[in-house]
């Protein structure tokens, strides 16, 4: 009997024990917010057809001596691969290159070309080999013309999704212009605007 009531009050006296401390609830588990992951921008796309205007500077040398203000209208085709860009453009100067020093003049250039670049984030570096259809008026005032090769090199800047602004400078080189022992080169730097379709 002496054992039962020793016994009950040792569980008397530890349920007051905790019942004084009472039940303490765990602290949560502080959350754990991801890091933010950087996105980098997408890279703009070069793939459509465009058309825009140009306005530059030409220069004529060898059987036209003389240089002025040119310009004109463009249009063409781009297929964006992703590493590289391939297309096409026509485009089409007028010209108001003379010679100093007699009538002969230059008159228009109409360049079909094929563009090879390299895109970086909203920027095209790129490019161009074709020809030229030149039009001038020789030291008689007598109409001539030539298709000629053309080379060239062209940065295009994207603004925004369907704008983009740049500059080329290209070159045509006129052997032999219009069947004759006389050379025609011409050398045009522009600035370009076009409106992505």
């Amino acid at each position: 009997m002496k054992r039962i009531i020793v016994t009950s009050s040792i569980l008397a006296l530890a349920g007051s024990a905790a019942m004084a401390g009472g039940y303490t609830t765990p602290a949560p588990a502080p959350e754990v917010t991801p890091a933010p992951v950087a996105v980098a921008p997408a890279q703009f796309s070069w793939d459509g057809f465009y058309a825009g205007a140009q306005l530059g500077y030409g220069k004529a040398d060898q059987s036209i001596d003389g240089d002025g203000v040119v310009g004109g209208l463009h249009a063409g085709y781009l297929r964006d691969f992703g590493g590289y860009v391939l297309g096409g453009e026509l485009a089409y100067n007028a010209a108001n290159i003379d010679d100093s020093n007699s009538a002969a003049k230059v008159n228009s250039m109409t360049d079909l070309k094929m563009i090879a670049g390299a895109p970086y984030n909203n920027m095209l570096f790129y490019g161009t080999l074709g020809a030229s259809y030149v039009d001038a008026d020789n030291a008689s005032g007598d109409s001539i013309s030539d298709t000629v090769p053309l080379v060239g090199v062209g940065m295009k800047y994207a603004i925004n999704p369907k704008w983009t602004v740049g500059t080329e400078l290209d070159y045509r080189k006129g052997n032999n212009f219009d069947g004759t022992t006389n050379d025609l080169n011409t050398t045009t730097l522009n600035l370009t605007a076009s409106y992505k379709f």
